[in-house]
This record gives C-alpha cells, sequence and structure tokens, in this order.
C-alpha cells in the first residue's frame, strides 16, 4: 500500500486515476480547488463519489498558493506524486493567459519544491501532445525537438518539462512526464469534442466540425491512459546511459528525468470520429463546417515505443468501444 498525491481529482483524468488507486487499496491524498472552468457540479460529482471510498481526503487549495502546498506536503509522507492539476484548454488560453501562468507555472513550481524537499521517491506529472506545436513529422515522437509552440497552454506544458529536468538535475529528483494525446471516456471534460458533440446531437442542434472535420487525433481512452500512468508512476524514472551531451536526447538525460507519450498510437480523422458517435447514439449529426481555430493543429499520432519498452504497456481500446462507452455514460448521467 503506497500514498499517492493526486493533484486535479475533481478533474477527469486525476477522478479516474484516483478511482483506480483506491481499487487497489492505496491511499490517495487529493488536491482540487474545483474552479469554474467548467461544470462545478460534474466536478463535485466525481468528488463526491471519491469521498465515499475509504483512504480518500481532499484538500480544496489553490496550486499556486505556496502555503497551503507546502503545508499538505507537511501533513503527509508521500511515496508518489503524480502531478495532473492545470489551467486546461488551448483556446482559453487565447483569452485568459495569466490563469495559466498562476496554475501551470507558479502551482508547478509548489510541486516541484514540496517534491524536493520531502524526498518523494518519484514525481510523474501530465504534460501535453500540444507541445509538439509546429511539428510535422508523424508519428511524434519525444526524440524530437519541441520548441515551437502554438498555444500560450503548450508552452507551460513545455516550460513544465523544462523545471521538470532542472529539479531532476540540482536535487536528484526523479521526475517523468507524460504527453497525452486527446483523452476521451466517460465523466470527461464538457469542453472536449466528444462530449459537446454527444450533448448537440442529442438534443438535435448542430455541432462545428473545425478545419471541415479533416483533422486527425490519436484519442485515447481514458482506461488506458490511467493504467499508463500508474505503470509508469510506479517505475522511477532513471538516467540514460547513452545519453549524450554532444547529441542530446530530448526525452531523456544523464539524470533522472524521462518524458513519454501516451496515445492511442491510432490517429483518426474528425469525420470518422464523428460517425462512431453517430452510430453509438443511434442519430444522424447536423454539421456546421468551420476553418482551423487558432492554436489547433491538423494531426497528433503518438509514437508510443518509448513508453512500451519502458513499462509494457500500450493502449487497447477501440474508438468504437470507447465512444459507445462515453454515450453510456452520457444518457446515464443527465437521464437523456
Amino acid at each position: 500500500m503506497r500514498t499517492y498525491l493526486v493533484t486535479g481529482t475533481a478533474g477527469f483524468i486525476g477522478f479516474h486515476l484516483a478511482e483506480y488507486l483506491l481499487a487497489r487499496g492505496h491511499r490517495v491524498v487529493g488536491l482540487d480547488v474545483v474552479n469554474d472552468y467548467y461544470s462545478v457540479q460534474l466536478k463535485e460529482d466525481r468528488l463526491a463519489r471519491l469521498e465515499a471510498r475509504e483512504g480518500f481526503r481532499n484538500y480544496r487549495v489553490e496550486l499556486a498558493d505556496t502555503a497551503a502546498v507546502a503545508d499538505i506536503f507537511d501533513r503527509h509522507q508521500f511515496d508518489r506524486v503524480v502531478h495532473l492539476a492545470a489551467q486546461a484548454g488551448v483556446r482559453y488560453s487565447l483569452e485568459n493567459p495569466h490563469a495559466y501562468a498562476q496554475s501551470n507555472l507558479v502551482g508547478f513550481l509548489n510541486i516541484l519544491e514540496g517534491c524536493r524537499h520531502h524526498q518523494v521517491p518519484h514525481l510523474t506529472y501530465a504534460s501535453s501532445s500540444s507541445v509538439y506545436g509546429a511539428n510535422t513529422t508523424m508519428p511524434f515522437s519525444v526524440h524530437q525537438n519541441v520548441d515551437h509552440p502554438l498555444s500560450l497552454y503548450a508552452a507551460t506544458k513545455k516550460s513544465n518539462e523544462l523545471m521538470a529536468h532542472t529539479y531532476s538535475h540540482l536535487y536528484g529528483l526523479p521526475t517523468t512526464g507524460l504527453r497525452f494525446f486527446t483523452v476521451y471516456g466517460p465523466w470527461g471534460r464538457p469542453d472536449m469534442a466528444l462530449f459537446l458533440f454527444t450533448k448537440a446531437i442529442l438534443a438535435g442542434e448542430p455541432i462545428q466540425v473545425f478545419n471541415e472535420g479533416r483533422m486527425r487525433r490519436d484519442f485515447t481512452y481514458i482506461d488506458d491512459i490511467v493504467e499508463g500512468v500508474f505503470r509508469t508512476a510506479e517505475q522511477i524514472a532513471t538516467p540514460n546511459p547513452e545519453w549524450s551531451s554532444a547529441a542530446p536526447d530530448p526525452g531523456s538525460s544523464a539524470v533522472p528525468y524521462r518524458i513519454y507519450n501516451i496515445g492511442n498510437n491510432n490517429p483518426v480523422e474528425l469525420g470518422d470520429f464523428i460517425q462512431a458517435i453517430e452510430r453509438a447514439i443511434g442519430k444522424p449529426a447536423k454539421k456546421e463546417l468551420l476553418p482551423m481555430q487558432p492554436g489547433d493543429v491538423p494531426a497528433t499520432y503518438a509514437d508510443i515505443e518509448a513508453l512500451e519498452q519502458a513499462v509494457g504497456f500500450r493502449p487497447r481500446t477501440s474508438i468504437e468501444h470507447g465512444v459507445e462507452q462515453f454515450v453510456r455514460w452520457y444518457r446515464e448521467y443527465y437521464g437523456v
């Protein structure tokens, strides 16, 4: 039995990870302020499920509140820290840039400091496929340079990877960053495509299809993500003995620092994804075709070889099954 600190426990991935850990007998300390970026009720309902479980305790504090975060580390001895809390969303970062600086930069610094001063054995944290930005070589590999982000959100996630490396170098803190690729599934975020499309189709309203449906995404089911996160957290990051400063590998280091993609390794065109939703609902969508939005990228596709070699895992859930599971949850949760 371990004690995990999971930040973002009222969020989509954090909630599912906490359930996964509790089901396996681990203790989970959660941190989530429950902001109003999207439905507070959905977040409260997620937390209510967790709070009904033995072994769970949640703190409602801001990540950027240095004293409050330090107090949580003082109160507990964590075997693992999984940092999933962040201000999410590419488009929202165009309108509210300061929210990203506070949550994603100051907040992450507070987590790093807590891990450093309390000798946490391993910090695993959420990065994002958005860090690949202007890259066009597919599939995206952790061995590629990622210095050309296309949104402030992506820039903060890249910054997290740089900050983590600094702490791995200066203090020997083992850190592993996971670049998530378009996560979906039950209890998902209302600002994501699957949620928005399902809601609109069931209501008989048109859906907004950006880039006229020609975008490709490496949609990854939540159960696959959670198992990958758990396996990675349990395997403490180590230095790469073959790392060379003359030809530096961006995905590893001479210090205990690792970066992995965690995606389905099977990109799906948005139009095909919509068809899977239509089949699961049993109703056609009314489509409003629109151009690409600022900050978006035309395609994502994860090379997961490094993850598979490290922890022996690759996602297995098909789009059809994953979408069906989400639609079933949505109908039940909203009584549609």
